[in-house]
């Protein structure tokens, strides 16, 4: 549990940031996640976001494509939301899911931060 929490406080030391959780995209279940806003519910935003990594890995797998997800981005008028799946043997099957303030978070360095995450999560 300690790498998990390990890695939610590196992606909440980034400026903007807002939630962050991992995420068992097999089950839907968030293995930890923190909040830094009251209108942020990121239990249910990791939830949401499982069907979304299902349903791209499937079409992924219906396409015949030979690659996988680097991160999806979602883009809201006021926030970005990363998703990264983990793809390290002994990480497969979860992602990370940060959200951070689009005006005072940059989203290049977000996406360069849970890369190097991820490449160090073990669970």
């Amino acid at each position: 549990m300690a790498q998990i929490e390990i890695a939610l406080k590196d992606m909440m030391l980034l400026d903007g940031a807002i939630g962050a959780a991992v995420v068992d995209y097999t089950s839907g279940m968030s293995l930890g996640a923190v909040s830094a806003s009251k209108s942020l519910d990121v239990e249910v935003a990791a939830a949401g976001n499982t069907d979304l990594i299902r349903a791209k890995m499937r079409t992924i797998e219906l396409l015949g494509l030979d690659q996988e997800i680097e991160d999806v981005l979602i883009t809201l008028g006021g926030q970005y939301h990363v998703i990264r799946p983990a793809r390290g043997h002994r990480s497969r099957g979860l992602f990370l899911y940060l959200a951070i303030d689009r005006h005072h978070g940059n989203l290049a360095l977000a996406r360069h931060r849970l890369k190097a995450i991820e490449e160090d999560l073990e669970v």
